[in-house]
């Protein structure tokens, strides 16, 4: 099923013993655009401390309306690991995750859905002594980037559209602003051609005439309960 990350913001996150927070915001690869964490605010009971957890923690089986149930405790949330999301984070940071909760590192096939295959195509994971320093990336962060398209600038991002079988993001929803009216269109990630992290901007291989052409954003698609 796909869903907007804006409708998964503030989504609870339940340990198998209670609770445990809240959904603040998504990481992404920035060579894929998959998801490998979201960052959980913990509230009182834990400090507000954030902390990561992998989709592939969550048991899509057992969800709810509103509700991320995960096959942790709360106890393996509060031993775990203490990684500073308030600053960039590398994937050798995130290592001792996996250690402590007994995940499987990034190539190791645990992504459901064929995403064995993507894994098996990524120069990160194939290359990961000499670009392991790699920072992944915050969709907090990401959103308000520009968008330039092959004939000057077009909208900013508003929004992302992932795939809750393989958590990867597919569309990037761009609020087109002052050209026709603040219409929401979606363009796939595939026809990123670059990102300019000190810009703040995204640039794409496609026109503007096309983007003016692309799929509206309807959020009643993509908001699911």
């Amino acid at each position: 099923m796909q869903h907007n990350i804006k409708s998964l913001i503030g989504y609870r996150m339940e340990a198998t013993d209670g609770e445990i927070g809240k959904v603040e915001e998504f990481y992404f690869e920035d060579t894929n655009w998959l998801i490998r964490y979201l960052i959980v605010e913990t509230g009182n009971w834990l400090l507000n401390r954030k902390v990561l957890i992998i989709p592939q923690a969550i048991k899509q089986s057992d969800a709810k309306p509103g509700v991320f149930p995960v096959n942790l405790t709360k106890e393996q949330i509060k031993t775990s690991p203490d990684i500073d999301t308030d600053q960039p984070v590398s994937r050798q940071q995130t290592m001792p995750l996996y250690g402590h909760y007994d995940w499987e590192w990034y190539g190791s096939g645990f992504y459901a859905g064929g995403l064995e295959a993507v894994m098996d195509n990524d120069p990160v994971i194939n290359d990961q002594d000499e670009k392991g320093d790699l920072h992944l990336r915050s969709t907090k962060e990401v959103k308000g980037y520009q968008i330039h398209t092959i004939d000057g600038d077009f909208g900013h991002v508003s929004d992302f559209i992932l795939d809750d079988t393989t958590w990867q993001i597919i569309y990037l929803v761009v609020d087109t602003h002052k050209w026709f009216g603040g219409t929401k269109v979606l363009i796939k990630t595939s026809a990123i051609k670059e990102i300019q992290w000190e810009n703040t901007k995204i640039i794409v291989n496609i026109s503007t005439e096309t983007i003016k052409d692309s799929p509206i954003f309807d959020d009643s698609k993509f908001n699911h309960p």
